[in-house]
């Protein structure tokens, strides 16, 4: 894994200005202020959300309190799904804080998964680990780690530890020198404009040639929607943690140090903005 250490930080310590109401339907003793926060990007809103919980349970009648899940702008917000990549597929190009909206009763089980615990979301995220491992490693690396390496990582995220998470998870960053790159990418490219949950297949990082992949190969062959026609107008935004990567840059270099924590690359298709 190439060292650039300073871009891991930048992408670990990623914030959001998020701003929580409760929905005027809700039912309470008195009027319920709005909470701020500084989501990380890179965590689950199930996962760093218990002061917001707590802050509104405190104007509530208890009877009136079930399951706590989100909302933004009439879309129910997938606690499974890494908050920086809910922002950029619905919120991006909107301006901060982010209005999310917060309800205790009519959970939508048709859009959501039910999280009632942390055991919950831990289980979600060392299963995309586990995924993401068998596409670069053939989950060799995984399985040679012992069971305190897995909860180090679990650990790491829980407590926004990027020294103690990345003592690990650089491990599953390496790849035999010569090979120039993981046998497969994990990546999922979600569409703001399509019902489909997202779009994920086997991609090498590295040509049969010997040259690398970039990202706009990846999009060609994948989702060739999100690439401009050259003598077209580019509609669409290609968005990972928030910013827009060259279409040139390596793949395997954006796997590396532009996955979440779970080690995927978790790439947003929006619509270009028009004004």
């Amino acid at each position: 894994m190439t060292d650039d250490k300073d871009v891991l930080r930048d992408v670990w310590f990623g914030r959001i200005p998020t701003c929580f109401t409760l929905y005027q339907d809700e039912i309470t003793e008195r009027e319920a202020e709005p909470y701020y926060l500084l989501l990380p990007r890179i965590s689950y809103l199930t996962l760093v959300t218990d002061k917001v919980k707590k802050h509104f349970q405190k104007v509530m009648r208890q009877e009136e309190v079930s399951e706590i899940w989100f909302e933004y702008e009439g879309t129910p917000l997938k606690w499974h799904y890494p908050i920086g990549l809910l922002f950029d597929l619905h919120a991006s190009n909107t301006a901060l804080p982010w209005s999310i909206t917060v309800h205790f009763k009519n959970f939508p089980e048709k859009d959501l998964l039910h999280c009632h615990s942390k055991d919950v979301i831990e289980a979600h995220f060392m299963a995309c680990i586990k995924e993401a491992d068998a596409l670069k490693h053939k989950s060799q690396v995984i399985n040679e780690m012992q069971k305190k390496d897995h909860k180090q990582l679990w650990m790491g995220l829980q407590n926004d530890k990027f020294e103690q998470f990345w003592a690990i998870n650089r491990k599953l960053m390496e790849y035999p020198p010569e090979d120039s790159g993981f046998r497969y990418i994990p990546f999922r490219i979600y569409q703001a404009t399509t019902e489909r949950p997202f779009i994920q297949k086997l991609f090498r990082p590295v040509a049969s040639g010997g040259q690398l992949h970039t990202l706009g190969d990846l999009l060609k062959d994948v989702c060739p929607s999100a690439i401009t026609p050259e003598d077209g107008e580019q509609k669409t935004q290609v968005m990972i943690h928030g910013i827009e990567p060259m279409l040139e840059t390596p793949i395997q270099w954006l796997s590396e140090h532009m996955s979440y924590p779970d080690n995927f690359l978790h790439i947003s298709i929006i619509p270009r903005p028009t004004d």
